[in-house]
């Protein structure tokens, strides 16, 4: 069972939002359980050894956008088994045409790409002319862009990252929600483009980088070894294999009860934070009454599924350089798949030597159908897709599919009206917390920005109810 006989916080899900969460609890002395359905800690960050390939079956790498990434890792204590990806990283590709062109990453390049054509260029130039709409409105990714910066940059740059960061459709999704610092750059300075110049001393002097500019990261044993030492801190304090979780706020003791089962057992707890973790379709599970039905809203929220197919070839066998982080496939190309990702370009030993390593990602919000085939059928077009894009010839030596059937939750348009029932869940029920990543970001860097905050907002309650504990028995 637990190693502590009193909890003072339990989290719902072993995630890297619920670990890093806990770690960051007991860094400041309050007392954590976290409660998990599989066998092992992680959720959708897992790395897999595969004769020789280093396989991330979820996200592919870390961004150090914020200082709260290296006080993780060090609370892992793996700052020794950190790597950084190398300056090749920055290059991406974007399908055109059926060719791989490179994404300009200076305005000299810009000049000099084909990706845009000479109109594109001078349709971007008239960008801070353009008068912004009212910051309250709620616009989507793909009107905003269209509206600032023209119908290429929509189609070959913000299209395909969108793809690559939500597995989503620029049409659907919110950009003060999905991408809040570009609202931001609109409302605070009036253009895009004003603000990336007004605003680089501002953005100089902040803890927080700007994606482009952070650090990429990983692990010599890849994402997963964050969660294996995460999980090794807090030992016993970790339960797996939980069922029949039943939670229910009692209004007298002002508390949580919470009962489960664990391999035959049943067991129950209760606590003054309770923090979620877990996807918003197993709310229902666990609550019931008023809290099932304040939650209700939440199960709204559109998920986009993904298959992961990870293929390894014999580095002969693949045309391309593979000099950079990999490819993405804007929707206006219409190829089968949303990307791929070239690992052993990216972080050393990821493959045996003389061979490569690729994550491709299949179906997406663009093509959630897709998401349906069988395996078969993903590995024949998705072979077919890397035979025509980077000349992948004979069959791959090593393959391996993951299918995630809600894999990114969508921030599409309406999405604060989500952001703000779980704001007044919060309110209306003392105690409860929302640590997912449907809130303030998706990726890993998000959600372990978003577990520090959660754990400092549950140290200083938990720290003044003590020091009103201590005076009431003074």
């Amino acid at each position: 069972m637990l190693e502590e006989k009193t909890t003072d916080a339990l989290i719902i899900g072993a995630g890297i939002s619920g670990l890093a969460c806990a770690a960051w609890l007991r860094q400041q002395g309050v007392s954590v359980a976290v409660l998990e359905t599989a066998s092992q800690a992680g959720g959708v960050m897992q790395t897999e050894l595969h004769n020789g390939y280093l396989c991330e079956t979820g996200p592919n790498s870390l961004l150090e956008t914020s200082p709260r990434i290296g006080e993780l890792i060090a609370l892992a204590g793996l700052q020794d088994d950190m790597i950084a990806a190398g300056p090749q990283a920055k290059r991406r590709y974007i399908v055109k045409n059926a060719r791989l062109q490179a994404l300009p990453m200076s305005p000299l390049a810009f000049l000099r790409t084909p990706l845009f054509s000479p109109a594109a260029k001078l349709r971007l130039m008239r960008e801070p002319f353009i008068a912004p709409l009212p910051a309250t409105e709620d616009e989507s990714i793909a009107s905003f862009v269209r509206r600032r910066l023209g119908n290429e940059f929509l189609d070959y740059a913000i299209d395909p990252f969108v793809a690559g960061v939500y597995a989503g459709d620029p049409d659907n999704l919110s950009v003060a929600c999905a991408f809040p610092k570009l609202k931001a750059l609109e409302a605070n300075y009036g253009s895009l483009i004003r603000g990336a110049i007004r605003g680089r001393k501002e953005r100089a002097q902040r803890e927080d980088k700007a994606k482009d500019r952070a650090r990429m990261l990983s692990f010599r044993r890849g994402l997963g070894q964050l969660n294996t030492a995460l999980a090794q801190k807090l030992g016993r304090n970790i339960l797996y294999e939980i069922s029949n979780l039943q939670i229910a706020r009692d209004p007298i003791e002002a508390n949580w009860q919470v009962s489960f089962r664990q391999r035959g057992e049943s067991y129950s707890l209760a606590v003054q934070h309770l923090v979620l973790t877990i996807p918003t379709n197993r709310l229902l599970e666990i609550f019931s009454g008023e809290l099932a039905e304040a939650c209700r809203p939440l199960q709204q929220i559109p998920y986009a599924p993904v298959v992961v197919l990870t293929t390894g070839f014999k580095q002969e066998d693949v045309q391309h350089p593979l000099d950079g982080f990999g490819f993405l496939a804007p929707k206006k190309e219409k190829r089968q798949i949303l990307g791929t990702l070239w690992n052993s370009s990216i972080f050393p030993e990821r493959a045996p030597a003389g061979r490569v390593l690729l994550t491709t990602f299949i179906g997406g919000a663009r093509q959630p159908h897709l998401a349906d085939l069988n395996d078969e059928k993903l590995i024949e077009l998705t072979l077919q897709e890397l035979r025509e894009l980077i000349g992948a010839h004979d069959r791959p030596e090593f393959m391996h599919v993951r299918r995630y059937a809600r894999a990114i939750p969508q921030y599409a348009l309406g999405h604060q009206r989500y952001q703000q029932i779980i704001n007044r869940l919060e309110r209306d029920f003392p105690g409860l917390h929302f640590a997912a990543n449907y809130r303030d970001g998706v990726s890993v860097s998000d959600c372990i920005v978003r577990a520090h905050r959660t754990a400092g907002e549950i140290a200083q309650a938990h720290a003044h109810l003590k020091k009103h504990e201590a005076l009431a028995f003074a």
